[in-house]
């Protein structure tokens, strides 16, 4: 299984009102110090169904980019009840 093939099952499994870090999907994925190729991975996602990529964050609670777009993404994770704390 390629990393990408990895990552974007990781990502699928997220439950709804969850989030994980870019850190930890690439942990998962057994590339550890790989959080900004998830994030690469993540930005040509299209099946946003299968692949929740809006559920994956920054390590330090920001929501991080979207490719639909933060306010979206941010829309989508209070839509799913997940708590989020403005940081600036």
């Amino acid at each position: 299984m390629t990393f990408t093939e990895k990552v974007l099952k990781i990502v699928a499994n997220i439950p709804k009102g969850s989030t994980m870090t870019y850190k930890q999907v690439a942990i998962m994925a057994g590339k550890p110090g790989a959080a900004r190729a998830v994030g690469n991975v993540l930005k040509s996602n299209t099946d946003y169904e299968k692949i929740p990529c809006h559920r994956v964050i920054k390590s330090n609670g920001e929501i991080g980019n979207y490719n639909r777009g933060a306010k979206m993404k941010r829309k989508l994770l209070i839509k799913e009840g997940v708590c989020l704390v403005d940081l600036k």
